[in-house]
């Protein structure tokens, strides 16, 4: 099939893409790497009257640290994130999520911001900026705002963004020393969307957890903090930790959907396990 005819423009400058934006209203969509949007719009699942498209605003590609944060633009490509050292050094979780995307021709094409602003519930990314407690910059008709990543998502791939808003970078906090973190996940073919999945992060210093951070993939209609499981791992003892106990608390109270891949309480078991290894593995890292 093809898509249904719409109008083209291509801005060069975030400015005058907040400005196509505003004149088409709620009849636009922002086309980024195109990787979701595209299939969508070819099998006629949506339509608009214009597609935006970033692809020429240069200004919204790079990698860049700012004040104790890793900044990336949208428009830089997953494989790019995967590749930069700076993200590998300071943000390694990103990188080692980056990997599990797709395959790499995806990779080529599709950027962070699209993936971020899409919001599928299933994805990698929305995930990592859940658990960091990343932040968003917005652009729109009034200038920037800063929105948390915990108040992006309010359902299934749909966010707080109003129609003639653009989402423009997202700043990853970088953790300090003795962090260690894993991306786990379970899927029907590599490359496919997650049945569940996990994305931990923890510090230690003198053999106790201080920090921890556990967001859950695949498992509602947003990407979900497992706040209590990460209040019980603060203070606690590194040795004799019970990892098993620690994933059931994760997805204790949470309600994942049943569907034709697996049912709920598949996933909520799967997903226990996962956190468990992802905080084996991330507890390792830190202690090395």
């Amino acid at each position: 099939m093809k898509p249904a005819p719409f109008t083209y423009e291509a801005p060069t400058t975030l400015g005058e893409a907040v400005d196509v934006l505003g004149r088409y209203g709620d009849e636009a969509k922002v086309l980024a790497g195109g990787q979701s949007l595209v299939p969508v719009l070819a099998l006629r699942l949506a339509r608009f009257e214009a597609l935006v498209d970033l692809n020429r605003v240069d200004e919204l590609a790079y990698v860049r640290e700012d004040d104790g944060a890793v900044v990336v633009g949208a428009m830089t490509r997953q494989a790019t994130v995967e590749a930069d050292p700076l993200v590998r050094r300071a943000v390694p979780v990103l990188a080692e999520a980056t990997r599990l995307i797709g395959h790499f021709q995806i990779r080529n094409r599709g950027t962070l911001g699209g993936s971020i602003a899409h919001g599928d519930p299933a994805a990698e990314y929305p995930a990592v900026v859940t658990a960091l407690d990343a932040t968003v910059t917005v652009a729109g008709p009034s200038g920037t705002r800063q929105l948390a990543a915990a108040d992006l998502y309010d359902g299934p791939m749909t966010t707080t963004l109003a129609d003639d808003e653009i989402l423009a970078a997202v700043s990853f906090p970088v953790w300090g020393p003795r962090s260690g973190f894993a991306v786990r996940e379970m899927a029907r073919r590599e490359g496919d969307f997650a049945t569940a999945g996990t994305v931990v992060g923890v510090t230690v210093a003198d053999g106790r957890i201080t920090r921890a951070a556990i967001s859950l993939f695949g498992m509602g209609p947003v990407p979900l903090r497992a706040r209590d499981a990460e209040s019980h791992l603060v203070g606690a003892a590194t040795a004799g930790l019970d990892l098993t106990a620690v994933g059931a608390a994760a997805v204790a109270g949470v309600d994942p959907p049943s569907d034709v891949h697996a049912s709920g309480r598949y996933r909520t078991r799967v997903a226990s396990r996962l956190v468990a290894r992802a905080l084996e593995s991330a507890l390792q890292e830190a202690t090395a």
